[in-house]
């Protein structure tokens, strides 16, 4: 008789055993070349499917769906015009996302209004939140991307990594239906304390942004895009906000707004480690005269 630790331990080892084997036999049987060729340039640079199995918590049955849902278009150049991206997949993904957690707060919110549902919501499943969901499951670590787009990550860039967190939730649904997806997502969002308790708070940032310019007599912070990318029918904005003559902080989103409150948030973050003055931005503004 196995008890309830040690059967828990052999399943795992059993899923992980059959994931592998159904991946070593999908790239060595099946009649897909362009997946079999993807399977062998990733071993040859000693690409973990182990380790990226366990980070998600999920054995896939079909490997060429998530392995889509780590392809960036930046890496296509490598590839030809065979594969897609994981631009779908993240497209299916975010719907899927948006749904499950609109579900959960429906549940288990039964008193607060649909105004609040929806702030809520949208809290939850913001650029900055996935990021962080992203950088604890070390997701950059198995993505696929050009070296420039990899460097935009080092630099700070979310925008890729928050996408890659819901090409693989549109990935777990095709695999494994809904039940995968909402493990995945309850795993990594809804059961996080810290998480939740922080899409509670009140975070408007530009309005805390805002309050302390004033307060200082720093002026009103300027937002300024300086980049739109993507077709018009799902266009990604990059705004950065300014104090006086210094930018102090930049935000991507779907739309300006989001945009806009990244660009605080990250504002602000700068700020609590360094505080400003109208003293420091002349100084400021001296020195670089």
């Amino acid at each position: 008789m196995i008890d309830g630790a040690k059967g828990a331990v052999l399943n795992t080892l059993l899923r992980r055993l059959c994931c592998r084997l159904r991946l070593q036999w999908f790239s060595r049987f099946s009649q897909d070349e362009q997946f079999k060729f993807l399977v062998e340039k990733l071993r040859s640079t000693k690409f973990d499917f182990t380790r990226f199995t366990e980070a998600i918590q999920y054995y896939p049955y079909n490997w060429k769906l998530f392995l889509q849902a780590l392809l960036h278009r930046s890496y296509l150049q490598f590839l030809g015009e065979q594969w897609n991206s994981n631009e779908r997949l993240e497209f299916l993904g975010d719907a899927i996302l948006n749904f499950i957690v609109a579900e959960h707060l429906f549940l288990t919110y039964p008193e607060m209004k649909e105004g609040e549902l929806t702030k809520l919501r949208s809290r939850l499943v913001n650029r900055k939140i996935l990021a962080q969901r992203a950088k604890d499951l070390h997701l950059s670590d198995y993505l696929l991307l050009s070296t420039s787009a990899a460097q935009s990550i080092d630099s700070g860039s979310e925008s890729i990594i928050a996408d890659a967190v819901e090409s693989i939730i549109g990935a777990l649904y095709l695999d494994g239906g809904m039940k995968a997806a909402r493990t995945f997502i309850y795993a990594t969002l809804m059961n996080n304390t810290e998480v939740f308790n922080s899409a509670m708070a009140d975070d408007n940032y530009k309005s805390t942004l805002l309050e302390y310019t004033q307060a200082h007599s720093l002026g009103i912070p300027r937002y300024s895009v300086i980049l739109e990318e993507g077709p018009e029918h799902d266009r990604r904005f990059t705004i950065e906000v300014s104090i006086g003559a210094q930018p102090y902080g930049s935000g991507f989103g779907r739309s300006k707004k989001e945009a806009e409150q990244a660009a605080a948030a990250q504002a602000i973050e700068y700020i609590q480690l360094n505080p400003i003055s109208p003293k420091t931005e002349n100084e400021k503004i001296a020195t670089e005269k």
